[in-house]
């Protein structure tokens, strides 16, 4: 159900740049399913949505798939490791502070790896590969303060309605 939710909603919004909602899906399913079930999800729906993707499959350039499956399962997984803290007690301002920083510091990590997959791959010196990521820079904060707001106002009313 849950790799079904994030696959059907990056396709969704699939023409808004750097807006999604895969990854808030996938860091609550670890949060409902576990570490390893959020990191299987966080696999299966990034290989699902990224080999699919009209816009360009993922299947063309393996380094990149690679770093997105492996970007996505480690949001399932922090999900999963957080799961306790975000489901005792109520969800103070101070949680939906954290909950909106993990979405960010996530997001940072998702895309500094999708980023740097191709001047590693293609064996760029390390100059080269820090420009290049700092070129992707503007897209990259775009992407972590959309996930931020996401996680600190949306994922609180999820978290407060599971069992």
């Amino acid at each position: 159900m849950f790799t079904a939710l994030a696959v059907g909603s990056g396709f969704a919004l699939l023409l808004v740049p750097n807006i999604e909602l895969i990854t808030s899906i996938i860091f609550v399913s670890g949060v409902y399913l576990g570490p390893r079930g959020g990191m299987m999800v966080g696999i299966v729906a990034e290989f699902i949505f990224s080999a699919a993707n009209p816009l360009g499959s993922g299947l063309v350039f393996p380094p990149l798939l690679l770093g997105q499956i492996a970007g996505m399962g480690l949001v399932g997984l922090m999900g999963g490791l957080l799961r306790k803290s975000l489901l005792m007690g109520d969800l103070s301002l101070g949680k939906r502070l954290f909950l909106g920083a993990a979405g960010a510091l996530l997001t940072l990590i998702y895309d500094s790896i999708t980023t740097l997959a191709y001047p590693v791959a293609a064996g760029f010196e390390g100059r080269q590969t820090v420009a290049i990521w700092m070129a992707g820079i503007g897209f990259t904060v775009l992407h972590q303060v959309s996930n931020a707001i996401i996680f600190f106002t949306a994922l609180p009313r999820v978290f407060s309605r599971i069992d």
